[in-house]
Formats: C-alpha cells, sequence, structure tokens
C-alpha cells in the first residue's frame, strides 16, 4: 500500500506539503513522542533521509475501534500524514487487495524486511478449541501471529483488546482471548485504551522510525510518556476531589458544578493514561471533561473490576481506610481539629506569658 522507498518528506511532498508543513509536523511529532524541541532537529534528519518502514498491521479479536481512532483523528496530522510515516504493505481494513494477492502482500513484506519491518496488531488472539474463534484464510490467529512476528524488529499492541485482552477475556472468558505480549518472543509495546488516542499512537511510531528503538516501557511494557501517570493526578476536578466535593448522581447540582465523578464511579485515581493531558479531538475534551468518569479502560482487567458506576472501596489519597462517603466528613473534621489546636496552642502560649508576667511582679523575699 506503501512507497517504502520513499522518505516521509518525499511522500509528504507528493502529496502537495509545503516544507513549512513538513517541519511544523516534524516539532508536532518530536513533541509528542518525549523527545522535546532539542528533538526537533534528530526528527527532521529522520524523516527527511529515511525510507519509510514496512508495516503489516494485523486485526484478530476486536471491533476496529483501535483503527478508527486511528484513522477519524480530526488533526490532519494524524488523520492524513501519519500513514505517510509508515509503508502500510498489510491490513485487513484499509487495503484495496484481497484474497491471494493480499497475502502475497503478508507474505512479501516479512521475508523481504527480515528484522526491519514493524508489526501492529489489534485485537486479541483465541486459544481455546484450537483457536477456531478467530481464523482468516483458513488459519488461526495464533499461528498467523506466530509467523509475522518472529522476525519483526518491534511488535506494537494497540489497544486493550491486544494488551490485556479487554472485553474478550473478561470472565469467565470462553474463547480463551489472551493478549500478545504473551505469545510472542519479540519486544511487544502494549498501547492500551478503549481505544487509545490516535496522537499517542503517533508518538509510539515516531519514536520507532526516528530513534529505531522501543521507548521507555512500564512493568506492563506501555510507554512511560504516556502511562506513567493516574488521570487522576493531572484532572482539572482534582481540586474537587481534595475538597471532598462528589457528583452524587448524573442529574444533580454538583454533576452542573463539575464536581469529582468519584462517587459515581470514575476510575481516574487507578488509571494509567493520558487523557487528562493529550485528550481527543485536537485537545478539546476526554470523557471526564465531558462529564463521564474514566472506566479505566487502559488497566488490565477493567472489565472485572465491577460494576462502571459504583465506586471503588477505598479513596487513594487520603489513607487506605478512607471512602468517598466518610471523606467530606473527615475532610470537615481535621478543619475543625485544626481550628481546636490552633486554640489550645494559643491559650497555652497565653497561660505561659501570664504566668511568666505573675512571677516577674511577685515582691522579691
Amino acid at each position: 500500500m506503501g512507497n517504502a522507498s520513499q522518505s516521509i518528506w518525499g511522500s509528504m511532498q507528493s502529496k502537495g506539503y509545503s516544507r513549512r508543513d513538513f517541519l511544523q509536523f516534524c516539532a508536532v511529532a518530536a513533541t509528542m513522542a518525549g523527545l522535546g524541541r532539542e528533538g526537533v532537529g534528530e526528527v527532521v534528519s529522520a524523516f527527511d533521509r529515511k525510507a519509510k518502514p514496512p508495516v503489516v498491521w494485523m486485526h484478530f479479536q476486536e471491533c476496529t475501534c483501535c483503527s478508527e481512532s486511528f484513522l477519524r483523528a480530526s488533526h490532519p496530522i494524524v488523520a492524513d500524514v501519519l500513514l505517510d510515516v509508515l509503508s502500510l504493505n498489510y491490513t485487513e481494513t484499509l487495503q484495496a487487495a484481497s484474497g491471494f494477492q493480499a497475502e502475497k502482500c503478508l507474505t512479501d513484506t516479512i521475508q523481504n524486511n527480515k528484522g526491519k519491518y514493524i508489526v501492529l496488531v489489534e485485537g486479541a488472539v483465541p486459544l481455546h478449541d484450537d483457536g477456531v474463534y478467530c481464523m482468516i484464510g483458513g488459519r488461526t490467529a495464533e499461528s498467523i501471529l506466530h509467523e509475522v512476528a518472529k522476525d519483526a524488529a518491534a511488535v506494537i499492541a494497540w489497544g486493550s483488546c491486544a494488551s490485556n485482552g479487554c472485553v474478550q477475556a473478561a470472565k469467565p472468558n470462553p474463547t480463551g482471548a489472551t493478549p500478545i505480549q504473551k505469545l510472542v518472543d519479540v519486544p511487544v509495546i502494549n498501547v492500551p485504551g478503549c481505544p487509545p488516542i490516535a496522537d499517542v499512537m503517533m508518538a509510539v511510531v515516531t519514536h520507532l522510525v526516528v530513534l529505531g528503538q522501543i521507548p521507555s516501557l512500564d512493568d506492563q511494557g506501555r510507554p512511560k510518556e504516556f502511562y506513567s501517570r493516574r488521570v487522576h493526578d493531572t484532572c482539572y476536578r482534582r481540586a474537587n476531589y481534595d475538597a471532598g466535593l462528589f457528583v452524587e448522581s448524573f442529574d444533580d447540582e454538583n454533576a452542573r458544578k463539575g464536581y469529582c465523578l468519584y462517587k459515581v464511579g470514575c476510575k481516574g485515581p487507578v488509571t494509567y493514561n493520558a487523557c487528562s493531558v493529550v485528550k481527543w479531538n485536537e485537545g478539546t475534551s476526554y470523557p471526564i471533561q465531558s462529564g463521564h468518569g474514566c472506566i479505566g479502560c487502559s488497566e488490565a482487567g477493567f472489565w472485572d473490576k465491577g460494576p462502571f458506576y459504583q465506586h471503588l472501596p477505598s479513596f487513594p489519597g487520603f489513607g487506605i481506610e478512607s471512602t468517598a462517603d466518610t471523606v467530606g466528613a473527615a475532610v470537615g473534621l481535621v478543619t475543625l481539629a485544626g481550628v481546636a489546636a490552633h486554640a489550645v496552642m494559643t491559650n497555652v502560649r497565653k497561660k505561659k506569658i501570664i504566668s511568666e508576667v505573675h512571677e516577674d511582679d511577685q515582691p522579691e523575699v
């Protein structure tokens, strides 16, 4: 689907983009990849001369929401230019080819680019009943994955389905849905979310293309650049959380005031993602800003961690025994205790001063 011998700049040029457009794209790509301003020159150099890396994009047990997020982002850099960063040789969703012609594209890519191509995987892989729950061209998802991943430079697991199994792996997991990292021996970059943010997807690919290595990952294989902080830590409603001001129901006055959504199920305090920083639709909004609590979709097993609209039993930040039901009262008690303590200490100091003055006034014997 793409011209692998053409550089990224060459590809953009052929589509009518100016040099200024190219430099702006490089600046955004460097920022999103965590390279900073000093890394823009490195990105420009790489995109100017490096050939686009050959890519195969696999689809297994999923709903294609990752592809939709990737392709339907409203920002033109992501929606249009991003595909020019890659030489997308195979993808069941987008390719014009079909049947044997399509399979030849896949075979040629992995045979002619050993150790150089990137595998993007969307969806979990079912293992029960010999893998019959997801088959393509008469082959199981597992056998296809092993073939395409064994000689890959890197594998990126797009979305929660590929990263941790998502809804397919929810109890009782009848198909044996399994995340990609448990099935391959090559490095896997997990980019969870249902779906992940398009800009984050772009940044991960940029990091691979520019530096030729996988980004720094956390213990779940997620890029630390985007998954090292809780949604809660950067949420604009955090001040209300700290003050014990909560929405009790989605149609109450507190909801209209923008109070914290914890008591109606927000999982932001236990969810690591960049939603509240990067946001969606050109940085316009994210679920909490739209009035709906975070459901924790970038965390493994989020489908099995209780109802989406029931708050967590503990309240991180106020001690492990605290809850959203008592924290407001606790905050009030702490305030009262502070006032009382201040009054007591003031009286103690006053008594000491009075005593000292009284002793000074006593006549000498």
